[in-house]
């Protein structure tokens, strides 16, 4: 995109809130369930999007706002997809219980797996580009290898449904988010775990007694953000003991049981979140107040993320099938 190429030789400058909608792209059929820039930044002006109407799509979302491809290897919702480091595969999970590893170019897959078990989140290993990790509505949680399509280890913690999965910097730990919450404990909601050895590092790091469908980390900082379905988010350290900070709650959006995504800025300076009521909010990541909203979408808002490259472009996606993007 001659739109990015400017951009990548130069460090990447301060973060504007987005006032105006460039392109509104509506080709899903079904709720889109997640978005996310393509993480090569020569390529970054393609964005994925995977949708309950069984289909993952991606689109030239910088330059045309057209799709470019659509991808149909699931039979049930696609509840997640991820590009891969290289920016050429996209790993997809669905209700359908399939992992497929699909060739951006060809459309063909490079490697499909049934589990025992409809997936809801999956993450890329950050330095080791062949290992994901894959949960969903089962107690367990595993890593798999794309070079041998095999699992590599399971992570068992008793519950019934992973919500998120992140990774903490260089991919030692990793956190799960789970719907463990009953009236009298909210222990194992978040799990702390040791990638290599899948011990348990902590599962009392967070004591409200809300699920948390969303997790993610702050990309200059050691620290991570969940969204709760307490309607605010919350802050933690992302070393151990993964303490919260009692002194910051970012609160005024809606959560309302959708699985509302959170983000940094590139720059670490603003917090985003989609919210129920369609609105997205920003808010100064140092003093929690809100920056500004934005009426994105009539129906839930469910995901709100900065492009890696260009400064202050955002994609939304609702439960409408509508993705939107603004600056």
């Amino acid at each position: 995109s001659e739109l990015i190429k400017p951009y990548l030789g130069s460090k990447y400058k301060l973060t504007e809130v987005p006032k105006s909608l460039i392109f509104y792209m509506s080709k899903h059929s079904g709720p889109v369930n997640e978005i996310q820039w393509c993480p090569v930044r020569e390529q970054s002006h393609m964005l994925l999007s995977a949708s309950m109407d069984k289909t993952i799509k991606v689109w030239d979302a910088v330059d045309t706002g057209c799709c470019l491809k659509t991808y149909s290897c699931h039979s049930c919702a696609v509840r997640a997809a991820r590009w891969s480091s290289c920016g050429r595969r996209i790993l997809s999970g669905g209700f359908d219980s399939m992992l497929h590893l699909t060739d951006v170019e060809t459309g063909k897959q490079i490697f499909s797996s049934k589990t025992e078990f409809r997936i809801s989140a999956l993450r890329f290993h950050p330095t080791e580009s062949n290992i994901f990790i894959c949960g969903g509505f089962s107690p367990e949680v595993k890593a798999w290898d794309i070079r041998t399509s095999k699992v590599l280890r399971v992570y068992k913690a008793a519950v019934q449904q992973t919500l998120d999965i992140l990774f903490l910097p260089e991919g030692r730990e990793f956190l799960t988010s789970t719907d463990a919450v009953s009236r009298d404990s909210a222990d194992r909601t978040i799990i702390a775990w040791d990638f290599q050895s899948a011990a348990k590092i902590s599962n009392q790091i967070f004591h409200e007694r809300y699920t948390c469908p969303s997790l993610t980390l702050h990309p200059k900082e050691s620290v991570f953000v969940a969204q709760t379905n307490g309607n605010y988010m919350a802050l933690f350290s992302a070393q151990r003991p993964y303490r919260i900070n009692k002194k910051k709650r970012y609160e005024g959006h809606k959560v309302e049981g959708f699985a509302v995504g959170c983000e940094f800025s590139p720059d670490g300076t603003l917090l985003v979140t989609g919210s129920s009521d369609g609105k997205v909010f920003f808010y100064n990541y140092h003093t929690a107040k809100i920056i500004r909203t934005l009426s994105a979408h009539k129906e839930a808002c469910v995901s709100a993320i900065f492009h890696p490259v260009l400064p202050s472009l955002l994609a939304t996606c609702n439960w409408d099938g509508e993705i939107k993007i603004w600056q």
